[in-house]
């Protein structure tokens, strides 16, 4: 299946976004192309009143009633729901066992409405359990048809490394995808990030996607809320160093010669780059998505790519 390099954010589906937007956000995005859905089990159980069945429950609902499973590639997660029913924290998440993947695919798998997930993720780490253990069941997901690819999220080089020569030396799948927060601009280093879930996708990390064949790099947070481009959204205290001034600056420039917008270049700037990368982009309007599919069309050349490199 060939499809555009962007994936659909969808935490906002089934809440925030309710069905007739959800139904036309989905068939625009798939209109122009689109087929990568990204979500989690848990999406967005931090919000008051949700459970994290929401978002997968909203895209089940537009699958059914679409009939279109076969030209969409569902990406769901596991690994990070609560086991307590309200609890907003990370305190009870359902971790990585065997038997926790089990149970979280098939809640997925009804959620949406379907008998198999085409990109399935380990949403968090969980060190206290082997990694054979949890590429393992993995693994019987796959070889039972339910899911046909895996990824690692918010894992750091060393941990992909090491689950990818786990999985080599056992005959377990592969991670082939992994999902970090990264963006054009950078925190200042050693910084704690205000979302603590979030894991950043460090120099090591994209050391390790540009020499290491196989793997895909899909991008979170990669317009930092709308900061790049909203007044009543400032870009966050942990970005405040003199290369996002610069960073910035030459983003608007680019921006202005090439008739785009900041946020279009962002886009760009992921897509084009020398690492597989597929940015998720969260969208809650018509228009939002509009502005991510027109970076499609957008070209960096060699000269734009070195002055936006040279600024961070």
């Amino acid at each position: 299946m060939t499809h555009i390099p962007l994936a659909l954010g969808t935490i906002p589906f089934g809440t925030v976004v309710d069905d007739r937007d959800v139904f036309a956000i989905l068939d625009r995005f798939t209109e122009a192309g689109g087929a990568l859905l990204d979500t989690a089990n848990n999406y967005p159980f931090w919000s008051e009143g949700a459970t994290g069945d929401e978002s997968e429950l909203a895209i089940g609902r537009w699958l059914a009633a679409r009939g279109n499973r076969d030209q969409i590639v569902l990406s769901t997660k596991c690994g990070a729901r609560p086991t307590v029913a309200g609890d907003r924290t990370m305190g009870s998440a359902e971790g990585l066992s065997a038997a926790a993947i089990a149970t979280a695919a098939e809640g997925s798998l009804r959620r949406f409405g379907t008998d198999h997930i085409d990109v399935y993720w380990a949403h968090i780490e969980d060190r206290s359990v082997p990694l054979e253990e949890t590429l393992g069941a993995f693994g019987e997901l796959a070889q039972a048809g339910k899911v046909r690819e895996i990824g690692a999220s918010n894992i750091p080089a060393w941990r992909l490394e090491r689950a990818r020569a786990t999985s080599r030396a056992g005959g377990l799948p592969l991670y082939t995808h992994v999902q970090l927060r990264h963006t054009y601009l950078r925190p200042r280093p050693g910084v704690r990030l205000p979302e603590s879930g979030h894991v950043l996708a460090q120099d090591d990390m994209l050391d390790y996607l540009r020499t290491e064949p196989g793997l895909t790099l899909w991008a979170y947070n990669t317009l930092m809320f709308g900061a790049y481009t909203r007044e009543d959204r400032p870009i966050p205290d942990s970005y405040d160093h003199p290369g996002t001034v610069r960073g910035v600056a030459v983003l608007r420039e680019i921006a202005g010669e090439l008739g785009a917008t900041v946020n279009q270049v962002v886009l760009a700037w992921l897509i084009g780059g020398d690492i597989p990368t597929i940015p998720i982009v969260g969208v809650s309007s018509i228009a939002q998505l509009d502005e991510a599919l027109g970076a499609l069309d957008l070209k960096l050349d060699d000269e734009h790519r070195a002055r936006l490199d040279a600024a961070r």
